[in-house]
């Protein structure tokens, strides 16, 4: 489940990618499988053995091109170890709001995305995220959880207020939404409820199948209920 289009950031052979904090490593394996140089960045170190694990059975498997290239790296997004301009793609997915200095991170994703490079955040939108706040403290208030809502703009002038210039806004996963808001009424951690247990299934076949009716409704809900918003940045050319 993507949240981040990678044909409008032009990742392809060679393409230089860091997916900072890259959780189960989603975006890192389709920037390996279309033959980009990926570096999978978390802080966790179980998910990262788990994505490493997971590229090389890709490579095992012939899903990546043998030029490709993937590694896994451990750090801090509050002071990523490379220097200026490295990566031709930038993607930071789900993990700004759960950073409490978010103005630090914004700096480091800018700084390491090259000139004429590419920067996509993506956060869960401000709507559908409210709701989930209103029903459930669970929801964010724990060890490692939202720390604040984002509205598109404020974060939007956080991260052009640094040179990076807006391309793109788009939304993702409105059928996400309602799933959401039903466990946090019935309850985050009971996932054996009934309801939330025939969704989950709905969700399952609907990734697994990708039927066109469950697409086309996503697709026409997206701009009302889309759980998450995706900003595009194109970092400025260094003048001559």
């Amino acid at each position: 489940m993507l949240t981040v289009d990678f044909d409008r950031l032009g990742v392809g052979p060679g393409t230089r990618v860091i997916d900072v904090g890259c959780g189960a490593g989603r975006h890192a394996f389709e920037a390996y499988r279309r033959g980009a140089d990926i570096v999978a960045f978390d802080q966790n170190a179980d998910d990262l053995a788990q994505v490493d694990a997971m590229f090389g059975a890709m490579a095992d498997a012939c899903e990546a091109p043998d030029y490709a290239k993937a590694e896994t790296v451990r750090g801090d997004a509050l002071d990523l170890p490379y220097g200026d301009g490295e990566f031709d793609v930038v993607i930071a997915s789900e993990i700004l709001e759960h950073v409490p200095a978010d103005d630090r991170a914004i700096a480091e994703l800018v700084r390491v995305v090259k000139p004429g490079g590419a920067l996509v955040v993506t956060v869960p939108r401000w709507l559908p995220e409210r709701i989930c706040w209103a029903l459930s403290d669970e929801y964010h208030a724990n060890e490692g959880g939202h720390v604040r809502i984002y509205r598109a703009d404020e974060l939007r002038d956080k991260i052009t207020a640094r040179g990076p210039r807006l391309v793109h806004q788009d939304y993702a996963h409105a059928l996400h939404a309602p799933y959401w808001w039903l466990k946090c009424a019935v309850g985050v951690r009971d996932d054996g409820n009934p309801l939330v247990r025939a969704y989950h299934r709905l969700l399952v076949w609907d990734m697994m199948s990708a039927p066109a009716l469950t697409r086309t409704a996503e697709r026409l809900l997206n701009p009302l209920v889309g759980k998450s918003v995706a900003l595009y940045f194109s970092k400025p050319e260094v003048p001559r």
